[in-house]
């Protein structure tokens, strides 16, 4: 029976329309789940009988059907919102019909014995900011010292103790849980990391609302995207330093600065390798920073990062073609490579 790769995203993935076009060329054709189309555009028939799950999915718009014993991948690339065929339901029955669709939905992925990039429960997991600064301390990465309070004096403590500048960091979400409301309840959609002056100093009261997160600003020679896919590393270097609005935060994509490939030296490659597979993932984007020293300092990892982006400035860093590769190698071999 021929394997194929179920992806479970959104209908606005572009990550996912390439890596589809290219896994149709291969002997594991993908299955799209749009979570934002789902359950409304999708017949799902799940069966238990005899110690096993059966049944599977239909896509009712073209007719494509994935029985659960095809399944031999699955890529978990973006959530969304589930659709429903009512536009009108009242709130507690949006949220009983979201708790069904979720229990339905993880009770047939959990249930699959196939390859995972990366399996949800590694991907929560590896989530935890806090949590990767001690993993990636004890596998010997350079990690910035760090703090996380609501205890203003606590701040101006570690300030005074930072060699340099001090620069203020969101933990969950960058764009502030914009994507989590609707479009007329957004105050604002992003907050990059940021340089505490001393014309910030009246600022750092509001950290008695929300405990926040602090590191010394590390000076920059410049950063490195490394994004890990199976066993492969495919690493760019990032010119932040060349243009002002990026000095501090090198995702300002407005600032047309250089990307290109970048060799990494032996024993951060397989560091960064080691860090990503400790937590069970097939799939990794850490962010460092080179100093003018030369040090490698970890800032974090995100287990379903983008690397779109990095592909596009940096042609030559295939991982749309090696994801394809992989996901279909998986589903084959139920191994990544």
């Amino acid at each position: 029976m021929a394997k194929r790769v179920l992806i479970v995203t959104h209908s606005f993935d572009l990550h996912a329309d390439l890596v589809s076009a290219k896994l149709k060329a291969t002997a594991s054709p993908p299955f799209r789940l749009n979570l934002d189309d789902f359950p409304t555009a999708f017949d799902i028939t799940l069966t238990f009988a005899d110690g096993q799950w059966g049944g599977g999915l239909t896509h009712r718009p073209t007719g494509d059907s994935l029985r659960i014993e095809e399944i031999g991948a699955v890529w978990m690339r973006q959530k969304a919102d589930f659709r429903y065929r009512s536009g009108e339901l009242s709130p507690q029955e949006k949220a009983y019909a979201d708790g069904e669709m979720e229990h339905i939905l993880f009770s047939m992925l959990y249930a699959l014995d196939c390859f995972w990039m990366s399996h949800p429960l590694a991907v929560r997991g590896a989530s935890w900011k806090g949590e990767q600064l001690l993993r990636a301390a004890r596998m010997g990465f350079d990690v910035p010292s760090s703090i996380i309070t609501n205890r203003r004096t606590d701040v101006d403590r570690f300030r005074r103790a930072v060699d340099g500048d001090m620069v203020f960091k969101t933990l969950s979400s960058p764009i502030l849980a914009a994507d989590e409301v609707a479009a007329e309840d957004r105050i604002a959609s992003h907050l990059s990391t940021t340089l505490i002056t001393d014309d910030d100093d009246a600022l750092l009261d509001a950290v008695v609302e929300l405990p926040s997160f602090f590191q010394p600003n590390v000076p920059k020679a410049h950063e490195l995207r490394v994004t890990i896919i199976g066993d492969r590393v495919f690493a760019a270097k990032i010119h932040s330093q060349a243009d002002p609005r990026t000095v501090i935060d090198c995702r300002d994509m407005s600032a047309e600065i250089l990307y290109e490939a970048e060799t990494l030296p032996a024993d951060i490659s397989c560091r960064c390798l080691d860090f990503v597979h400790s937590y069970g993932l097939t799939y990794g984007a850490i962010d460092l920073i080179v100093t003018p020293e030369g040090r490698h300092v970890f800032l974090e990892n995100n287990p379903v990062g983008q690397f779109l982006f990095v592909e596009q400035l940096v042609p030559a860093l295939d991982m749309t073609g090696y994801t394809a590769r992989i996901l279909s190698d998986g589903a084959r071999n139920r191994r990544a490579l």
